[in-house]
């Protein structure tokens, strides 16, 4: 991809004040991208906001239609376009059986992941078909192929997100619009300190190459399907599992 693959182009991240958000959002800033940060942490997102060319912070709960669609008029109000969205955001939960996983904290990792998902989407989807292009890219996991143990919640609501993908792929294949989602393997990030060591453990007891992902690999395959490049690849799912699953 050329130096300035993004130039004049608007990408929404949502996550993207730290973790695989962040490092999408200096990857595509990089290229020539305006970006619109969207993130609970909203200190942090201003931060990050800064460090980057012509970006903005938005404090967005993305499990809340209202919150999502709000931000999305005002960075089409401060930024006049939305060309890219990389969906980023979302929370692992705690590590326990299913007869013991509580109830509440299940819908919460359902309502952040999979809802967020389809709330980000829906919510984009009407600017791009108007100027008939787009790029979306959805962060599903491994998990919600493989479905790891002691983390039901995580792994049904990745595995919704993929479906999800698949789906709204589909409905807009005749347009310029496409939508993808990457399946990564862990990556050390902060979504580490939500999880029992023992899980940790297990999830890179599982990764052929025998290391965690690292927050660069998974933002160049990232910023490739949001590129114009990208003119054919839509309904699809990345693997950046390090070999752990290959289908």
């Amino acid at each position: 991809m050329s130096d300035n693959q993004f130039q004049g182009m608007v990408a929404i991240v949502t996550g993207g004040a730290q973790g695989i958000g962040e490092a999408v959002a200096r990857r595509l800033s990089s290229g020539g991208a305006r970006i619109a940060l969207w993130d609970m942490d909203q200190e942090l997102a201003e931060r990050t906001a800064q460090s980057l060319d012509q970006a903005i912070a938005l404090k967005v709960d993305i499990s809340d239609w209202d919150d999502v669609q709000s931000a999305c008029a005002k960075t089409l109000d401060a930024l006049g376009r939305i060309d890219i969205l990389v969906n980023s955001a979302g929370i692992a939960g705690s590590n326990a059986p299913v007869e013991e996983y509580p109830v509440d904290e299940f819908a919460k990792i359902i309502a952040v992941n999979l809802n967020g998902t389809f709330h980000v989407n829906r919510a984009v989807v009407p600017t791009m078909r108007a100027q008939a292009y787009g790029r979306i890219v959805n962060i599903a996991s491994v998990a919600g192929k493989e479905g790891n143990p002691n983390a039901s919640a995580y792994s049904a609501s990745k595995a919704g997100v993929i479906g999800f993908t698949k789906s709204l792929g589909k409905e807009l294949a005749g347009l310029d619009i496409a939508v993808n989602c990457v399946t990564p393997a862990a990556a050390r990030t902060r979504i580490f300190d939500q999880m029992a060591q023992t899980h940790i453990d297990y999830m890179l007891s599982k990764i052929p190459r025998g290391r965690f992902l690292e927050l660069n690999e998974a933002a160049e395959m990232i910023a490739w399907l949001c590129s114009r490049e990208n003119s054919f690849t839509t309904a699809g799912v990345f693997d950046l599992s390090g070999g752990r699953a290959t289908y």
